[in-house]
């Protein structure tokens, strides 16, 4: 009987202190996008105060990690900054949150197109009423479902290419 009350105990203080971290923990909000491939899990860390730490590397206000690495490092170039930048731009949300992605399969173009998806995905979850027309007029809500065809069977490697004629 005693053990009982003890294990009761023990319970109630375990989920007191489970409800005390999750208050210490960061909201953020998340959303997954898709293009061809590849896919992205996005996260818009809202940050109050100061830098929040996102997979052991500080991260203040209007910085993005994308797999571990700095965004400038894993889409190198301009025009990759424009096309990921698009989202917050068109929003006026440039420096709001901390991003951190996480982006796996295909190619880089389709890793870039599966976080634009993610990342505006992630701000309609913000604002739904505010941002999602904004949004969906420009297109970055639509999953792109291009894809490479399958090899059909009896031609000759490819999806459309078909054998030579033995005939002259």
């Amino acid at each position: 009987m005693a053990d009982k009350q003890i294990k009761e105990k023990e319970v109630k203080e375990s989920s007191s202190a489970k409800a005390a971290e999750d208050k210490d923990k960061v909201s953020y909000y998340e959303a997954v996008g898709r293009r061809k491939t590849a896919s992205a899990r996005a996260r818009l860390y809202v940050v109050k105060d100061a830098a929040i730490t996102i997979s052991g590397k500080p991260v203040e206000k209007g910085e993005m990690i994308v797999n571990g690495k700095p965004v400038e490092k894993f889409f190198p170039g301009e025009v990759f900054k424009k096309r990921y930048q698009e989202p917050f731009r068109t929003t006026n949300t440039m420096s709001r949150f901390a991003v951190s992605v996480t982006t796996t399969g295909g190619g880089l173009t389709g890793q870039l197109g599966a976080t634009i998806h993610a990342l505006s995905r992630a701000l309609i979850k913000v604002d739904n009423e505010k941002f999602r027309p904004i949004l969906k007029k420009r297109g970055f809500l639509m999953r792109d479902p291009r894809a490479k065809q399958r090899r059909k069977a009896g031609f000759a490697g490819k999806a459309r290419a078909r054998k030579q004629s033995p005939k002259r």
